[in-house]
Parts: structure tokens; C-alpha cells; sequence
């Protein structure tokens, strides 16, 4: 049995790699509470042309995976090949999923990848502080509407937000 201990970021390389860059490098700046065991320092696919070399070390990472967020940027719902399969791989495992919008928006949106309008998950905007108050409080909410038959989607109430000054 596989140790789970990662988190699973899934995002739009061409178009949203310094948001994934900037959460890598909170979690590595000890001046930062935020802090990832990111999936995507497991492997590196060998042969990135063939679509199921990639996805075989996306299975890999996804075995060590406790928590599942996605960057949601402008084209991110536009993405069919590997982000949907990352959504929907992370859906049919049961992972905790951690909307962060781009844009700001504290809810789901118009720009949520279809693959998980209906799914359980919680939205947040691109911050560091509230992105660390989900992956704390998040995959025991999860657990818990699961448990209870709730789906679709949460957010964080402005009390949230307001205890962290934002």
C-alpha cells in the first residue's frame, strides 16, 4: 500500500506556470505557513510525446496523492487531453479537490473545467493564506459532506477570509 502524503496540482502549462511556480516557491521560502509535498517532484515522464507515458507517471504521482487542486485560469476549461483526465482521475479516486481561481473569484465560475461543475470541491481565489486554510480544513469537510451525501460545490464565508485579512 502506497504512502499518501502528496498533493496533486494540476494546472495549464502553456498559459498558468507561474502560478504554479509561486506556490512551489512559498512552500520552499520558511517565510511562508505553506507547505506542499508536491506529486510532481515523484517523476519526470521520459518520453513526453506519447500521451500514455505521460499519464502513466500522472497514475504514479496521483498514488501518492491525499489532496487534489487545479489552477483555474482563463483556457483551463478548454484543456481535454490532461487536465480533464488529471479532474476526472481525481474525482473517480475520491481525492479532496481545491478549486484556485485565477481571477479572484471566491465561488465557482464560468471558467470551471465542466468535468467538475457538479463535483465535490471547494473554490478559493490564487492566495496564499487562504490556499493553506483549504488544504488544512478542506479534505475533512470533504470527508465529512461525502459522508453525508452532499456534492457540489463550497466556498469559504467573508468571516473566512476576514480572519485572514482579506
Amino acid at each position: 500500500m502506497t504512502y499518501r502524503n502528496k498533493t496533486y496540482i494540476a494546472f495549464d502549462g502553456d498559459n498558468d506556470m507561474r502560478y504554479y511556480r509561486l506556490m512551489t516557491a512559498w512552500s520552499a521560502h520558511e517565510g511562508f505557513n505553506f507547505n506542499i509535498y508536491n506529486a510532481h517532484d515523484l517523476n519526470t515522464a521520459r518520453d513526453s510525446s506519447q500521451e500514455e507515458s505521460i499519464k502513466r507517471q500522472l497514475r504514479e504521482r496521483f498514488a501518492n496523492s491525499k489532496l487534489f487542486m487545479v489552477l483555474i485560469g482563463e483556457k483551463t476549461r478548454l484543456l481535454t487531453k490532461f487536465v480533464k483526465w488529471e479532474i476526472e482521475t481525481a474525482i473517480r479516486l475520491d481525492l479532496p479537490i481545491i478549486g484556485i481561481n485565477l481571477n479572484g473569484s471566491r465561488t465557482q465560475d464560468d471558467r470551471c473545467p465542466s468535468s467538475m461543475r457538479d463535483t465535490l470541491a471547494v473554490y478559493v481565489p490564487f492566495n496564499e493564506k487562504i490556499i493553506t486554510y483549504a488544504m488544512n480544513d478542506w479534505p475533512s469537510s470533504h470527508l465529512e459532506n461525502r459522508r453525508a451525501g452532499k456534492t457540489g460545490w463550497f466556498y469559504y464565508y467573508d468571516h473566512v477570509y476576514k480572519s485572514f485579512g482579506l
